[in-house]
């Protein structure tokens, strides 16, 4: 393609680059720990009913409290939703083991009156001095708002992938990604100190469609300004980016116990990501695409410059760009839509094996992600376990996708992952050992499915709907992650149906991906021609009277699709 051949001669991998993408990392550190930002500030305590607020119990020890006011479970746990009706004194005068076993007796018999927590729910704030179930009492019949609230956070980041993928495309990739830093630190900071849960849902649904404006630009940024043969260790860098984020969060999460704290630690970094934002440059390919010559040309003058490469920059000019890329401009004149998605053959069968890959991946991912209370481990370990995992996986998965291809590395890496989920269907519940090592597997599969599917996407679209092409898929997949926490609700009625539906989903999408185009070594496409011709053998240049014809032709479908 004709810029790659600008971009090598401003230096397509010198100083401007490698501070571009470390800079650009930054904030990818902390999109991870937003989105498991749950497992933590939702955290459900151990909690059983408050005593009678109308009887002095100052004569009793906690245990004797306890003892005459909350019956058992049939764990032998006192139960979280129930207490007497009327405190049951005569335990008072057991105990040990004859006090439990009279309690057991007595509750197996119909004289024993219950009633739910009307004074309220006593917490055991071991773990964590506050979570938003503590402060709010998001507990028995109010315990569904726990996933309701991650629901809320991730229709954000879906709304988020539609409308910044959208306005990037328009308005450019900088500009977008400045809006969206400012909005991930005003919002996470509102939701620290929020009065009330309606008001924290509220702000993390800002947060999550600030979130995939960050994450869809910063991506985007770094794949328009590098070179073909470095976007798979690039693609590696970013993914390790999110890994980091997982270990990050459970280190500042151990530290900081309050829920407020936790968030406002979370967010505040965004003001720094802001004030950085401002040095990028907007991608000289869009900009060219976008009948902004004069504008891609300072930026490639700019980048040649701080490559030490000033000659060469100063040979550029508006004449020698636009010569260089004559087919990608006329063919990107006048605007797209989604629907320019659904096209042509090729670019239909890309977005719908796309759409079915990146849904069945982060829902998968979420579904374990964002319940680590029921492995029965410590919390804190279990993230830093599953955060770790990335690390070999995600190494593996860029070893096979420069080697093997990426075609067969995300159909592969998906059927793999599904299976243990499947097999944990078998596993007794009391197996922890067994059933968080399976668990940790699969994940660290998904994980590295995430790698591969991020660089996949941004190399299967065109430049010109690349951005509205990643946000389709990344809106597919948020439908799914809004959809995960709420499965998770349904093991309460039917405990194996989780397992099955994240486990299925995987191994349905990796099917889906075996059609999708191979793309190693391949030059980004800048229009939808170039992806219909890639794999032809056909000649990627075309005359300028040949790219007018298509794009009359295209204008005349889109006209009759309107």
């Amino acid at each position: 393609m004709a810029f790659a051949d600008l971009l090598e001669q401003v230096g397509s991998m010198g100083r401007f680059q490698v501070l571009h993408v470390t800079l650009l990392c930054l904030p990818l550190l902390l999109l991870t720990s937003h989105n498991l930002l749950q497992n933590f500030v939702a955290m459900v305590p151990p909690h059983h009913c408050s005593p009678h607020s109308n009887l002095s119990w100052s004569q009793l020890d906690p245990e004797q409290l306890l003892l005459v006011t909350v019956p058992l479970d049939p764990a032998g746990k006192p139960q979280r939703c129930q207490r007497y009706a009327t405190p049951q004194w005569h335990l008072v005068d057991r105990n040990g083991s004859s006090a439990v076993e009279e309690r057991a007796e007595d509750e197996e018999g119909l004289d024993v009156a219950l009633q739910g927590c009307t004074d309220g729910w006593s917490y055991n704030m071991t773990e964590r001095t506050s979570t938003i179930i503590s402060d709010w009492d998001l507990v028995c019949d109010l315990r569904s708002y726990k996933q309701i609230g991650q629901t809320i956070y991730m229709g954000g980041v879906l709304v988020g992938a539609f409308v910044f993928g959208s306005l990037s495309d328009r308005y450019g990739r900088r500009i977008v990604l400045i809006i969206s830093n400012l909005l991930m630190a005003v919002s996470g900071t509102c939701a620290a100190f929020s009065p009330s849960f309606p008001l924290f849902c509220l702000f993390r649904f800002v947060c999550g469609t600030a979130l995939s404006g960050v994450g869809l630009n910063t991506f985007t940024l770094t794949v328009e300004w590098i070179p073909t043969r470095v976007r798979t260790v690039t693609g590696m860098m970013l993914g390790y980016c999110f890994t980091f984020g997982q270990l990050i969060l459970a280190g500042v999460a151990y530290f900081v116990r309050d829920w407020r704290w936790l968030t406002l630690a979370m967010s505040l970094p965004f003001y720094v990501f802001l004030l950085i934002s401002w040095w990028f440059h907007e991608s000289s390919r869009w900009l060219a695409l976008n009948n902004k010559p004069e504008q891609a040309v300072k930026n490639l003058r700019s980048v040649a410059r701080f490559n030490g490469r000033r000659e060469e920059g100063e040979k550029i000019d508006v004449k020698v760009l636009q010569e260089s890329m004559e087919k990608e401009i006329s063919c990107s004149q006048g605007s797209y839509s989604v629907l320019d998605l659904f096209r042509t053959p090729k670019m239909r069968l890309i977005t719908i094996c796309l759409s079915a890959v990146g849904l069945s991946t982060n829902f998968a991912f979420y579904g374990l992600a964002m319940d680590l209370q029921k492995f029965g481990v410590d919390i804190y370990l279990m993230q830093v376990i599953f955060g770790a995992v990335d690390i070999p996986a995600k190494l593996i998965m860029t070893v096979c996708m420069s080697y093997i291809g990426r075609r067969p590395s995300q159909s592969g890496v998906l059927i793999i992952g599904g299976i243990p989920i499947l097999i944990n269907i078998l596993v007794p519940h009391d197996q922890n050992t067994i059933r968080t090592c399976l668990a940790v597997f699969g994940k660290g599969c998904l994980a590295a499915s995430f790698t591969c599917c991020h660089l996949y996407s941004g190399e299967l679209y065109p430049t010109i709907v690349r951005q509205k092409g990643m946000g389709w898929v990344s809106i597919t997949a948020r439908i799914r992650s809004m959809l995960a926490p709420m499965v998770q609700l349904t093991g309460d009625y039917i405990p194996w149906l989780p397992s099955l539906i994240y486990g299925g989903a995987p191994i349905l999408s990796g099917v889906a991906a075996i059609f999708l185009p191979e793309t190693r070594g391949s030059h980004l496409p800048d229009t939808i021609q170039d992806v219909a011709e890639r794999g032809s053998g056909k000649s990627s240049k075309v005359s300028l009277k040949e790219a007018v014809i298509l794009q009359d032709t295209r204008s005349e479908l889109l006209n009759q699709g309107a």
